[in-house]
């Protein structure tokens, strides 16, 4: 359990990261496009959240396979 618990603390920048981008990307093409098609709900926010844990759960397992810093 503390191993799970040191790959979270150690993605969690990762996770942030591609959820702030996802984030102003997804609301600039909402911006632009004027529509909601391919968010998950209608709703930028939970889109970039999930997109913000898939890409932390995706550097979690490098981290676990000893391929990461």
């Amino acid at each position: 359990m503390e191993t799970l618990n040191q790959l979270m603390q150690q993605s969690a920048g990762v996770g942030g990261g591609v959820a702030i981008g996802a984030a102003v990307g997804f609301s600039i093409k909402k911006h632009r496009t004027g529509s909601t098609d391919g968010l998950i709900g209608g709703s930028v926010f939970v889109t970039s959240a999930v997109c913000g844990m898939v890409g932390m759960g995706c550097y979690m397992l490098v981290l676990y396979l000893g391929f990461g810093g």
